[in-house]
């Protein structure tokens, strides 16, 4: 498994794929995900960190999407940090995949 990989899989599991899944997710919220996961693909493991990294800090599209998913009572990355930052951590970017 790659690097990529194993980013999206966490991410997939702990965050993603709970919203794809659910019936009470609303459209906006699947569809950002959607476009989410597309704009993480176009990223290597490094990009993928950066961006979960510039999600956290907040800009004003992902504040409001943090909102929503809140609302909407689902898991957001601010929830999964601790864990990504432990798992995905500077040593392990160096590491061999």
């Amino acid at each position: 498994m790659t690097k990529e990989e194993e980013i999206l899989n966490f991410l997939s599991g702990n965050v993603f794929q709970p919203i794809l899944t659910s019936k009470a997710a609303s459209q906006e919220l699947k569809s950002g995900v959607n476009l989410t996961i597309t704009r993480l693909k176009q990223r290597d493991a490094e990009g993928m960190r950066q961006y979960f990294w510039s999600a956290i800090i907040g800009t004003e599209r992902s504040t409001k999407f943090a909102k929503r998913m809140k609302q909407e009572d689902f898991t957001r990355f601010e929830e999964v940090i601790d864990e990504f930052r432990e798992k995905f951590s500077d040593t392990w970017l160096r590491s061999k995949a």
